[in-house]
């Protein structure tokens, strides 16, 4: 998959996000506040209660031309031209707006809660040489960016680091590496470019839900309990609790911050339910369960056969948990969604 290839909203192209919860333990220390929202405590290291994002550099730029010509002229010519261009800043590419909503709430909650823990934490890993590391920097640092964990392994699979910097997410825009993430045990998605005219918020994050995959008669209680608890080679990872479960406690443990200093309605977390299939039943079954997460949904659409493009349109969500998300035959065997 091209980091430029377009997907139609018809064809509902979508990657797999099973995300690991934050492991639950108590920092001393504190991160220093600054107006780029980092995660970095006053000893220079990861707040332990930060959910770690790991975003590939063709998932966060659009590097086509480069990589057409490492494609065309090999290696070294794809390594020289990155170091001549240096100091021009990559443009955006699918992640990017994703990058900024989730550096939006963790500004939000520095306000709020100046030396907070629960915060997203950034980190760009790559197979990219180190020289390209560079050009990398640069742009991050033209876009204002606040990125401050990098990886660049240098062509060897950078899935070998992901559990060394306590991934939560992996983002790619290469399939191959996310179902490779995915059978280390790491949560990963692909990300597909639905519409290159949508504009996503870059001031909320938005997470839309397919609420007919959470009581899909189809799926059996042996795949839902499999799908609910974690077997993950992580030894970060609670054992209680599976992919889906813990990265939803995770945003509503953050939403419930908000809510706290009355901020409900102004919330940089925006939660949204689709009922595509069913009707009143199931849209009544599906906020339960999703509130039994402890996540709270904002807007909820019960469309009863309709079809959900104009909406999604209209929503514009970062991700969309879909309804395959508790089918074990998908390539992630997790949950579903749809990053535009």
């Amino acid at each position: 998959m091209s980091d430029t290839e377009l997907y139609s909203l018809d064809d509902m192209d979508i990657c797999t996000v099973p995300v690991p919860a934050p492991p639950e333990r108590s920092s001393t220390t504190r991160r220093s506040r600054g107006s780029s929202g980092s995660t970095k405590t006053s000893t220079g290291c990861k707040s332990p209660q930060a959910i770690t994002i790991a975003v590939s550099s063709r998932t966060l730029f659009n590097m086509a031309e480069e990589r057409a010509i490492y494609e065309a002229d090999g290696l070294e010519s794809y390594v020289k031209y990155q170091q001549d261009h240096e100091n021009e800043p990559l443009k955006k590419g699918l992640a990017f707006a994703l990058m900024k909503a989730l550096e939006t709430v963790n500004l939000r909650l520095h306000e709020l809660y100046p030396g907070s823990d629960e915060i997203f934490d950034i980190v760009l890993m790559t197979n990219n040489h180190a020289q390209v590391g560079v050009r990398l920097i640069n742009s991050i640092n033209h876009y204002g960016l606040s990125i401050e964990r990098f990886c660049l392994t240098g062509g060897t699979s950078p899935i070998n680091y992901l559990k060394a910097y306590h991934t939560n997410l992996y983002l790619s825009s290469d399939p191959v590496k996310v179902a490779k993430a995915l059978s280390e045990g790491i949560a990963a998605a692909t990300l597909c470019h639905l519409d290159k005219d949508t504009q996503l918020s870059e001031q909320q994050l938005r997470v839309a839900f397919d609420g007919d995959s959470f009581v899909n008669q189809e799926v059996s209680e042996k795949s839902s309990k499999d799908y609910m608890l974690s077997e993950s080679a992580c030894d970060f990872e609670p054992k209680d609790h599976g992919p889906l479960v813990g990265f939803l406690e995770a945003i509503g443990k953050l939403q419930k911050k908000f809510y706290a200093k009355n901020e409900r309605m102004d919330c940089p977390i925006r939660v949204f339910l689709i009922i595509k299939k069913g009707g009143s039943a199931v849209g009544l079954k599906a906020l339960k369960t999703i509130r039994s997460w402890g996540l709270d949904v904002d807007e909820a659409f019960i469309l009863s056969g309709l079809s959900a493009t104009v909406l999604l349109e209209k929503i514009c969500p970062h991700i969309y948990f879909d309804e395959q998300a508790l089918k074990q035959s998908n390539v992630a065997a997790g949950t579903q969604c749809k990053t535009r």
